[in-house]
């Protein structure tokens, strides 16, 4: 994008979830003028069923800004009723639609997305639980001048943030949520003032697509070693949560520690035969599970129809039996 030199005024945002609320929150508190938001349409939500704004919706209301929500901003005159709001630059947040080429190039300063890794890296829907996931020490925000491809646009600005040891995918979503609404702002500021220098992209991310995640990729796979395991259990913290199964129900893991973290190699001797997810030990607050390499710690669960609890507290209302237990079977 060449040079733009008109005052960076008037903002059209557009996001969905949580993940964007402090961005248009930001945008607020910055005294941009914003003009019009765009979210996804209500969608039914809980037992009842009935339609729910979304978290966007709830605060661009709170705030009197007019609200729109397009089933595909593809569709219809969207790029017109744009043109009419007249914003000098789109914002977008986790909005959860393909933007086309047309909305993308109406502004003079383009469209802005706010993406939740360092790009190239984690490109996709779900970055934030794949960098617990694969055990990265670091993970970030980043602005990118949209394009037509996902995620490919040229990088504007990026924020780093270390993830601790104990990171869950929760932890790190309420980090990096903060973490792009001031950037964002920073990144509006260097545009208007020209001290912005896109970067482009290559085009090859250097780890997997993020895709997005189902409750299906909570099925823990006992085969896969305890480390692996536990960052799953992480990094699928809050949703949809690791799970396997005990005596037929749903087990959800929501704490666990390789066996070789916290002192307990002593169970080493007693897996030699034993199939991954057999409970090799059920005692001292916690259930010891063979892995594929490596013993797990169950440290806190949850079994389906109960309450989630410490380990301790679950075994003295029902024992788990060690050398017959195997986890998974459902």
């Amino acid at each position: 994008m060449s040079k733009v030199t008109v005052p960076l005024k008037r903002v059209v945002f557009m996001g969905t979830p949580d993940f964007a609320v402090p961005t248009l929150e930001a945008l607020v508190r910055a005294e941009y003028q914003v003009a019009g938001v765009f979210t996804q349409p209500d969608r039914p939500k809980g037992r009842s069923g009935k339609p729910a704004f979304s978290p966007v919706k709830e605060a661009a209301l709170a705030h009197g800004i007019p609200v729109f929500q397009p089933e595909k901003i593809r569709k219809g005159d969207n790029a017109g009723l744009l043109r009419q709001l007249e914003p000098d630059v789109i914002v977008v947040a986790a909005f959860g639609q393909i933007i086309p080429k047309e909305i993308l190039e109406l502004p003079p300063y383009g469209c802005v997305n706010v993406h939740a890794s360092l790009l190239p890296k984690y490109r996709g829907a779900a970055p934030i639980q794949w960098a617990v996931i694969n055990g990265e020490r670091e993970s970030g925000v980043t602005t990118m001048q949209m394009g037509e491809g996902l995620d490919t646009g040229d990088i504007l600005m990026k924020k780093v943030c270390v993830l601790e040891p104990d990171e869950t995918g929760g932890s790190l979503f309420d980090k990096l949520k903060e973490a792009g609404a001031a950037l964002l702002i920073d990144t509006l500021k260097g545009l208007e003032a020209g001290t912005v220098t896109p970067e482009k992209q290559p085009e090859t991310s250097p780890t997997p697509y993020a895709a997005m995640l189902t409750k299906k990729d909570g099925l823990i796979d006992w085969n896969k070693s305890a480390a692996a395991i536990e960052r799953l259990v992480r990094g699928l913290d809050p949703w949809p949560s690791a799970y396997t199964f005990l005596d037929g129900k749903q087990l959800k893991i929501w704490k666990a520690v390789p066996a070789e973290e916290s002192g307990t190699d002593e169970c080493e001797d007693r897996t030699g035969k034993a199939l991954p997810g057999s409970v090799i030990a059920a005692d001292r607050g916690t259930i010891r599970v063979l892995t594929g390499d490596g013993v797990l710690e169950i440290r806190e669960l949850q079994l389906e129809g109960k309450k989630r609890m410490e380990t301790g507290a679950f075994l003295r209302g029902y024992p788990v039996r060690a050398g017959e237990a195997v986890l998974g079977i459902s």
